[in-house]
C-alpha cells in the first residue's frame, strides 16, 4: 500500500490534500464531509480585522451612543443581553471544528494592524487552532513605500506575533515580490514555519455603464498552477520551511506536478466549489493509482525529485524556458503571418 503521508509545519498529515480557506469551513456538516472525503487538514475561512472593527463601531453607534443629546432615546435600542459578535462566531466555529473533526484545523487571520495580528492570533491559539496561516493581503499602492518597506511589513508582523504565540505560523505570500527566494529565507530566519504559494489578488473591474469600480470574483483555473509549481521547485532544498501551493489545483496531474516540484501539501478550493466535495476523494484515489502504476512506495519518494536542484535540466526553471518557448512557437494553420 502506498504511503501518502506528508509533514507540514510539524503536523503529520494522512495525505497532501488540504482544503484552503473558503466558505466550506463555515458549515460544520460540510467540514465533516470534507474530512470524510479524505481531507488531511482544514484551513478555516479568514478572520478579518476590518470586519471586527466595523462591527464594533456599529455597536458603539447604535447601542452605547444612542442617547447622546436625546436622553429619552435610552429605551429605543436596548443593548441585547447576549449579543454574539462576528469574532465570537469565528472562535465558536473554530471550537466546534476542533471538537468534531480529528484532522488538524488551521486558522486563517487577515489583520490590518500589529495590535490586531497579536490580539486575534492569541485568541485563535487559545481557541485550539493547530496552526495559523497569516493572510497578509497588502497591495503596495503607496508611491512612498519601497520594496523593502513591503517586505519589512511582513517580517515585522511575523516577528511580533511569533513572540506572542507558540503555534506554527504559515505565511501566505503574494507572487509579486522582487526576490521571492531571498524573502522566504528572511521569513525562515524570522521564525516562520511554512509558506503558501500564492495568494490570489482578486482584481477589481470597471462597469462601463455606471463608471463604478466593482469587486469581481473569478474562481481559479488549472493554468494558474504553473506559477506555483515553478516557485515550489525553485524553493525546494533552499529552505527548511514547509511548502504549500494554492491556486488553480483542479486535476490530479496538477497535484502530482506540485509534489514532484517539492510541495508538502496542495490546497484545494475552487475545484471543490465547482465540482463538489467528492472531487477531493477522486483526486486522492487517482493520486494513489498513479503512484502504484509508476511503482512509487510513498509521497516522500517523489517529493522534490523534479525541483530545480534535482531536475535533468535545472536551467529550464529560469530563463532557458522563456527562450525555448518563444523559439518553438508556431502560429496555427490558416493564420496569416
Amino acid at each position: 500500500m502506498v504511503d501518502l503521508t506528508t509533514q507540514y509545519v510539524g503536523l503529520k498529515l494522512a495525505n497532501p490534500l488540504v482544503p484552503s480557506a473558503s466558505p466550506l469551513s463555515k458549515n460544520l456538516s460540510t467540514a465533516k464531509s470534507l474530512e470524510d472525503a479524505g481531507a488531511s487538514a482544514l484551513i478555516m475561512y479568514s478572520l478579518f480585522e476590518e470586519k471586527i472593527e466595523a462591527e464594533e463601531q456599529q455597536i458603539q453607534r447604535f447601542f452605547y451612543q444612542q442617547s447622546i443629546g436625546h436622553g429619552e432615546a435610552d429605551s429605543f435600542h436596548p443593548m441585547p443581553a447576549n449579543i454574539q459578535t462576528y469574532q465570537d462566531k469565528y472562535l465558536e466555529q473554530l471550537h466546534k471544528l476542533k471538537s468534531t473533526l480529528t484532522i488538524p484545523i488551521i486558522a486563517s487571520l487577515n489583520g490590518t494592524s500589529i495590535s490586531g495580528w497579536v490580539e486575534y492570533g492569541r485568541q485563535l491559539q487559545q481557541a485550539g487552532a493547530d496552526a495559523l496561516e497569516l493572510n497578509i493581503y497588502h497591495v503596495a499602492a503607496n508611491a512612498e513605500e519601497s520594496s523593502n518597506d513591503v517586505e519589512n511589513r511582513y517580517l515585522n508582523i511575523l516577528q511580533v506575533l511569533k513572540s506572542q504565540v507558540s503555534l506554527p505560523i504559515i505565511m501566505k505570500l503574494s507572487s509579486q515580490f522582487s526576490s521571492p527566494i531571498h524573502f522566504v529565507k528572511q521569513l525562515e530566519v524570522s521564525g516562520a514555519n511554512g509558506v503558501a504559494l500564492f495568494n490570489r489578488f482578486y482584481q477589481p473591474d470597471i462597469d462601463l455603464e455606471t463608471l463604478e469600480v466593482l469587486p469581481r470574483l473569478e474562481l481559479s483555473t488549472s493554468s494558474e498552477t504553473l506559477l506555483r509549481i515553478r516557485w515550489a521547485a525553485l524553493l525546494y532544498g533552499r529552505t527548511h520551511l514547509s511548502l504549500a501551493v494554492t491556486g488553480g489545483f483542479h486535476e490530479t496531474q496538477d497535484v502530482l506536478k506540485a509534489l514532484f516540484a517539492g510541495a508538502d501539501v496542495v490546497h484545494l478550493c475552487s475545484v471543490l466549489l465547482k465540482q463538489g466535495l467528492g472531487r477531493l476523494t477522486q483526486i486522492l484515489v487517482e493520486l494513489e493509482q498513479w503512484l502504484v502504476e509508476h511503482e512509487y512506495d510513498s509521497i516522500s519518494q517523489l517529493k522534490g525529485s523534479i525541483s530545480q536542484q534535482r531536475a535533468i535540466d535545472p536551467a529550464k526553471y529560469e530563463r532557458a524556458n522563456y527562450v525555448e518557448v518563444l523559439d518553438n512557437y508556431s502560429c496555427p494553420t490558416g493564420v496569416l503571418r
